[in-house]
């Protein structure tokens, strides 16, 4: 048996022993890069090795032309492969990510996997919290480095769109773009990260924690489901975005669990639609 949307912290702990595992933490904080990699060295998951969100899960920020594509750009595959075989993952490793929010960050690995064709990943449903409230402890010890991992670079099993497709549909509108952001962002209002406040126009809200329990467990897919219809129609057809393509990662999950797969990334999202002033910004509800 494998995973790939989620995993319990009951079952990584039954099942450990008969998977060939490799789990990653990915905990980061936005406003404090150093953050993810203290918290990580205070304490993890025992065997868990570290993926930090700018220097593994993202690429440059701008490309050769000095064009901008926003705050979290998808890495160079071959790099992301290449930082996949450090960890020791290989083309059968059951992958498990992590963090300590939800599954903002470890969504984003979940989604880069299945990028590269790497179906067998999983985000431990409740993060640190659910691992410790089933009595399990954590470690400050760092596994020994890794033997190089032979995972491949093969068929995408996602999909993405760029600005360029999302400036058409702005006409044809045969795409639903669903946003990630908190309602205040989507709106215009309280924008720190971005210099622009609002939102593309045509996009629908869907908050990335509205697919979370109190406890920062998902919703059951049944839940999921309901909730999310009544904000896309066909999957195939809709678009997640966020302020920067991490956060929509966990809509994409969301709508994995839910039975609703088939929805793309537009990565450069809100931080790269932005940044063009030739470009279209609504605000308010």
């Amino acid at each position: 048996m494998t995973y790939s949307t989620l995993i319990s912290a009951a079952d990584l702990k039954s099942r450990a022993q008969y998977l060939n595992l490799v789990i990653v933490d990915c905990r980061h904080d936005l406003a404090n890069p150093n953050a993810g990699r203290d918290a990580y060295a205070a304490s993890h998951l025992p065997q868990a090795r570290f993926a930090h969100l700018d220097e593994i899960l993202s690429g440059a920020k701008t490309d050769a032309a000095g064009r901008f594509h926003g705050r979290h750009p998808l890495p160079d595959r071959q790099r992301f492969v290449d930082a996949m075989r450090a960890l020791g993952i290989n083309n059968d490793t059951q992958v498990v990510a992590y963090d300590a929010h939800g599954g903002m960050f470890a969504a984003r690995l979940w989604w880069l996997l299945r990028w590269i064709g790497h179906s067998d990943v999983a985000v431990l449903d409740g993060g640190m919290a659910a691992w410790q409230a089933i009595g399990e402890q954590l470690t400050t010890e760092t596994p020994p480095p890794a033997a190089h991992g032979n995972i491949q670079d093969l068929t995408s099993i996602v999909k993405t769109v760029d600005a360029h497709a999302l400036v058409e549909n702005l006409a044809s509108q045969k795409l639903q773009v669903v946003d990630a952001r908190a309602p205040d962002r989507f709106r215009g209002e309280n924008e720190t990260l971005d210099a622009v406040g609002g939102h593309i126009p045509g996009a629908r809200n869907r908050f990335f924690k509205d697919n979370l329990q109190a406890d920062g467990s998902f919703k059951g897919a049944a839940q999921l489901r309901e909730e999310w219809l009544s904000v896309i129609g066909d999957p195939q057809a809709a678009v997640m975005q966020c302020g920067s393509g991490v956060t929509a990662c966990h809509n994409l999950l969301a709508l994995e669990v839910a039975g609703l797969a088939g929805a793309s990334l537009y990565p450069g999202s809100w931080s790269e639609w932005s940044s063009d002033a030739a470009r279209p910004v609504a605000t308010g509800a």
